[in-house]
């Protein structure tokens, strides 16, 4: 974890990329006795930007005149347009690896994780188009950004679904669901790293740090992973649980289309009920073809 001061560092570099992306001329951040300084000029108007470091952590400060386009312009860009500094935290990497899975609480259907590398420019775009924690938006909403996601990473994203069938053979060996989670994070970092050479990665935290990095190969062990709570308000992870999502929803559709299985999300009453039906029809050998056995659920029947 950073110190205070070099988080502000980081938040000040930061700036600095996404406003040279948008034809900004900027210092480079310079070094003062309570901040680090960037000089912001379009035209002939200038102002600064200031990234305080202290006891109760980071404070940004545009300094200008607030009435200037200039001023107006970078405000938006910075603030309205978040691109996820998050102040008193670990500030948001230039170009890293973000995971995220989809599916882990849900009896029917796959376990999906996905990675996605992103760079100060494609996560500039990405917060653009609406990425967000998947949570927050609609299964419609997460099937239109999921293809805009790939067109602005191209091949940098992966995505790895474990089959319910695989899921239950990987359940009945490891007996523990985040182990099976670490390992799929772990494969997914690895994928994206034999595509290309990324120092640092974020992952949700769902359980113990030592679960993704113990699977990790040689080359992953070499990348500086993080692990945070609701780590989906960084933007590789939340473009990551978005392809995750959507990869999971058409799972769903597969199944409802190739065999007419039409199957509820969740763990509820609903799904309680719609069990029961399949296990009428189908039989309950079925089960481990479609749904994560291990759950309580399976009980009930």
């Amino acid at each position: 974890m950073y110190t205070i001061k070099e988080s502000a560092k980081k938040i000040a570099e930061s700036y600095s990329a996404i406003l040279q992306e948008q034809s900004f001329l900027v210092s480079a951040p310079v070094l003062n006795t309570y901040n680090y300084e960037l000089r912001v000029q379009k035209g002939a108007a200038k102002l600064k930007i200031l990234v305080y470091f202290g006891k109760s952590g980071n404070k940004t400060v545009i300094q200008g005149n607030k009435d200037s386009q200039l001023y107006i312009d970078i405000d938006n860009l910075l603030f309205n347009v978040k691109r996820n500094v998050v102040e008193n935290e670990f500030p948001e990497p230039l170009h890293y690896i973000g995971t995220d899975e989809s599916g882990k609480g849900d009896y029917f259907g796959p376990l999906v994780v996905a990675g996605v590398i992103v760079d100060g420019l494609t996560s500039v775009q990405l917060k653009k188009i609406g990425v967000k924690d998947s949570k927050l938006l609609s299964d419609d909403v997460i099937k239109k950004l999921s293809p805009k996601i790939k067109n602005i990473v191209g091949n940098k994203f992966d995505i790895i679904v474990i089959t319910p069938k695989t899921y239950n053979n990987l359940h009945a060996k490891m007996k523990n669901v985040n182990k099976i989670l670490g390992w799929s994070h772990a494969r997914v970092i690895e994928n994206l790293l034999a595509k290309e050479d990324v120092k640092e990665a974020i992952s949700d935290k769902f359980g113990n740090e030592r679960l993704i990095k113990d699977s990790l190969q040689e080359k992953g062990k070499k990348i500086n992973l993080m692990q945070f709570t609701k780590a989906e308000r960084y933007t590789a992870v939340a473009a990551a649980s978005i392809l995750a999502r959507n990869r999971f929803n058409e799972w769903f559709d597969e199944q409802a289309e190739k065999n007419d299985l039409s199957l509820p999300k969740g763990a509820s009453a609903i799904v309680d009920n719609a069990l029961k039906r399949i296990k009428a029809k189908y039989g309950i050998g079925i089960l481990s073809e479609i749904a994560k056995v291990h759950f309580k659920t399976t009980n009930k029947i």
